[in-house]
């Protein structure tokens, strides 16, 4: 068995099939409002493997420029549409903060997209847990320690499971090194979804 690192959870199967149907249903309505787009790494301006968007009062954003937060999306101008209830609800239930999320970054894996390790430090108050779902195809998720280079451990995320990172796990190093194609019937066209809460400001 996996041992995770201090302040990391893992909930497997948190959202029932009917729920992780009306959860995709809920992010197509996001993505209408607010579509998906390829950001690029600063400096060098490489793609990312994933397509993203938000949704909240904020939006994590990529750009040559860096990483930040900001109120409109950064291809139509518009503000991004607000966080689903089901997602607002989760956070009520897990997180343990005494505010509520002000972003939620939907990232869209393919077959061959990766995320690199890394730590969610773009936040101005790191009390506040990372909540993050998983819907679609199933991935290989790595996590380690506060910092790079530490021990690290793989498991499996399937379609409807949770993953905290709070307390002392708050800053662990993170990411996805691959994706499971055709392990889920979730998404008509395969691929991963994740759903990634977080409160930015303090309250």
């Amino acid at each position: 068995m996996n041992v995770l690192p201090r302040g990391v959870r893992h909930m497997p199967g948190w959202f029932t099939t009917d729920a992780q149907r009306a959860l995709v249903e809920d992010i197509r309505a996001v993505v209408a409002a607010a579509p998906l787009y390829r950001p690029v790494m600063p400096r060098t301006e490489k793609p990312f493997s994933v397509r993203m968007t938000n949704c909240g009062a904020l939006g994590w954003v990529s750009d040559k420029a860096g990483y930040r937060y900001q109120p409109l999306h950064p291809v139509t101008g518009e503000p991004w549409p607000p966080i689903p209830p089901a997602l607002m609800e989760l956070w009520r239930t897990v997180a343990n903060y005494e505010a509520e999320p002000e972003a939620c970054l939907v990232n869209f894996y393919e077959d061959k997209a990766k995320m690199g390790l890394h730590q969610d430090r773009d936040e101005a108050d790191l009390k506040a847990p990372v909540v993050s779902v998983s819907l679609g195809d199933e991935c290989l998720f790595r996590v380690g320690e506060n910092t790079r280079g530490g021990r690290t451990t793989s498991i499996r995320l399937m379609s409807g499971d949770v993953v905290v990172l709070g307390g002392e796990g708050r800053l662990a190093f993170h990411g996805v090194d691959r994706i499971y194609p055709s392990t889920s019937a979730l998404l008509k066209k395969g691929g991963r979804i994740n759903l990634t809460l977080r409160r930015v400001t303090k309250p």
